[in-house]
């Protein structure tokens, strides 16, 4: 198991989350996305903190590299959370239209943020932290204590 190999599991867990989020809040079923969002939410929001505490310290740590690869996904980090705090304020108000399009704009922000971290941060992870069970142990038990029911 790599190191990065739980994020890439967590990555997909959230898509269908998101998914089911989505599609709940462009039919109106506000009681659904309610909960789907919420869930949603609370996952991404782990994965977040998850790579900000764990894994994007040990990274830097190791390569002394602080504003690089981290500091990107750092700032993307903080521009996906604004669109959460949109797409909440349109299920607060019960507003298809906004929630839709804020919902447009985070997938297309996550699906290019997942495979720069996928296909360049984590490889370089992988590389730079190969064996260290440490951070490996870390990730996993970050993401099942925030997220036990995606563990």
């Amino acid at each position: 198991m790599s190191t990065t190999e739980v994020l890439h599991h967590h990555h997909k867990h959230c898509d269908q989350l998101f998914a089911d989020a989505e599609a709940a809040g462009v039919k109106g079923d506000w009681g659904a996305a309610v909960a789907d969002f919420t869930r949603f939410r609370d996952e991404l929001l782990a994965h977040f903190s998850t790579e900000e505490q764990v894994l994007f310290p040990a990274f830097e740590a190791a390569t002394g590299m602080v504003g690089g690869p981290t500091q990107m996904m750092r700032f993307e980090h903080a521009q996906m959370r604004e669109l959460l705090e949109q797409m909440q304020a349109a299920i607060d108000q019960r507003v298809r239209d906004p929630f839709a399009g804020a919902a447009e704009t985070l997938l297309v922000l996550m699906q290019q943020h997942n495979m720069k971290e996928e296909n360049i941060l984590y490889p370089m992870c992988d590389r730079t932290l190969a064996g260290s069970v440490d951070v490996a142990a870390g990730l996993r038990e970050r993401l099942e204590e925030k997220c036990p029911a995606s563990a």
